[in-house]
């Protein structure tokens, strides 16, 4: 069951009245067994893991919380188990062949050949995400972060929760598992502001993503070598807006369902091409997954302990003083964003984009002092231009076949030769161009002049229904189950 489909839709809307009218005993029930038929339209079968990985955590954070913290080798081999347990099972299902396909590379490296022989592996949907909650569930107990959850309905409710179960946002248990046991008192404007949010996500999915795939499949269908600078410039444009309107789609449907019943899901994406820097575009992209590896790799990986997990999920931190040298530092970043990539797909292209990020933001840090002397590049406009063209630069990995094509294509933009020519259809560079002014004038809409806006209540009024009413129109055109979600695939 995916959201851009009509059974979706009726199955919001009958689960959402059985949410509001049942008592709490039999809501939590409703949640849970909704969230597994959910799962379960999907392949059935899967649903014996997803039940196995909840039942790990959920057993193994009632003895965490049993054992006094000065018994910490016995806590911490718990932690371990659970951490151990479930990142076996992430290996296991998506990144078998990846491991498999390098040691036969290896050998063959050596002139000797070695043929590994492997069962049909399907990967389950939605594992990273769902993998990635029941483990930061044991280490906040573990940490004595959040309370530890007796009801396995309710901690169940919290792993399955199909409004974010296949793609995020990356739920922390103590920001969610409070709203699901104490539900609010029904608001009408509950209702109103999901409705509003699935409609824009929807929007972004069916009427742009969807029909931006096509003309991004075309181009990369194009051998590499045959593609100009201008090829690469476009191409890495286009499909940077497909994944953004895609997934961010995809957040704005989970986080308007959630709002439906009175739950609050952290945002996901907060206008990331807007962004001046690549630090503040890893505050706009993806949020809580960026934070979820900032709070559980990247400060671990540097000795740094988190005091107060509540404090970070408000954007501070509150850690141990503790002196962390550059080169550990400078690791840790390259280490965190080359295991970044790799949870994002189990091939070598995704490697790369992390470590194309991490080079980004090393260099970005080391001419940070150089920067604030020189007002040129304190200029806003130039700022924003160097981080969207490099960010947008950073999707070709991600795209891309092979690392091979990967090369390629950036060898591309630094070759003038035929740097104009173009091997696509004209159009093509146009949309890329109408894209960027269509993003570009969102994000000074509403962060600018829908402020101003709301002050003449009536203008607001009459430019948000005709807003609503045209998304509503082309979602009603293009509404068609036939297109998942990028990141269902990680």
């Amino acid at each position: 069951m995916i959201f851009n489909s009509l059974t979706f839709l009726l199955f919001l809307l009958f689960f959402t009245i059985l949410y509001w009218i049942l008592k709490d005993k039999y809501r939590l029930a409703l949640v849970f067994l909704s969230s597994l038929i959910f799962y379960g339209f999907w392949k059935i079968e899967f649903l014996l893991l997803i039940l196995f990985s909840t039942f790990l955590d959920f057993e193994i954070s009632k003895r965490l919380d049993k054992i006094s913290i000065k018994f910490r080798k016995k806590r911490k081999f718990l932690l371990v188990l659970s951490v151990v347990t479930n990142l076996s099972l992430l290996i296991y299902f998506k990144y078998l062949y990846f491991i498999a396909d390098n040691i036969n590379d290896l050998f063959n490296v050596f002139g000797k050949s070695i043929e590994i022989n492997l069962p049909n592996i399907i990967l389950p949907i939605g594992i990273s995400f769902y993998t990635f909650q029941t483990i930061s569930y044991t280490v906040d107990v573990f940490r004595k972060h959040v309370n530890v959850e007796k009801n396995f309905i309710l901690y169940g409710c919290y792993v399955t929760f199909f409004p974010q179960l296949i793609a995020g946002p990356v739920l922390r248990a103590g920001e969610v598992i409070p709203q699901i046991k104490n539900r609010s008192k029904f608001r009408f404007k509950y209702i109103s502001d999901g409705i509003e949010r699935i409609l824009y996500g929807l929007f972004l999915k069916v009427v742009l993503a969807d029909n931006i795939a096509p003309l991004v499949d075309e181009g990369f269908l194009i051998d590499a070598n045959s593609l100009s600078g201008i090829d690469v410039f476009t191409l890495a444009f286009l499909f940077g807006f497909q994944i953004y309107f895609d997934f961010a789609g995809y957040s704005h449907i989970a986080i308007g369902c959630a709002n439906m019943m009175g739950i609050k899901f952290p945002e996901n994406f907060n206008y990331p091409y807007a962004a001046r820097s690549f630090k503040s575009f890893w505050k706009r992209w993806h949020i809580s997954l960026s934070s979820w590896i900032r709070d559980y790799l990247y400060l671990p990986l540097q000795g740094i302990k988190v005091i107060d997990r509540n404090n970070i999920s408000k954007g501070g931190l509150n850690i141990e003083n503790i002196k962390i040298d550059e080169l550990n530092r400078n690791k840790s970043l390259f280490i965190t964003w080359a295991l970044m990539g790799l949870w994002h797909g189990a091939n070598w292209t995704f490697i790369f984009w992390g470590v194309y990020h991490s080079i980004t933001i090393f260099f970005e840090r080391l001419f940070s002092p150089i920067r604030k002397k020189i007002h040129f590049f304190n200029l806003p406009i130039v700022g924003w231009l160097i981080t969207l063209v490099l960010s947008m630069l950073s999707w070709i990995p991600f795209r891309a076949e092979s690392l091979n094509d990967t090369f390629i294509m950036y060898s591309k933009i630094f070759s003038m030769d035929n740097f104009l020519l173009i091997s696509m259809r004209e159009n093509i560079y146009l949309i890329t161009f109408i894209l960027l002014v269509f993003c570009s004038l969102s994000f000074l809409y509403s962060e600018y002049i829908s402020q101003k806006l709301k002050k003449a209540k009536s203008v607001f009024f009459v430019i948000n229904t005709i807003k609503f009413t045209a998304m509503f129109y082309f979602v009603y055109i293009f509404l068609r189950p036939i297109n998942q979600f990028i990141y269902f695939q990680f």
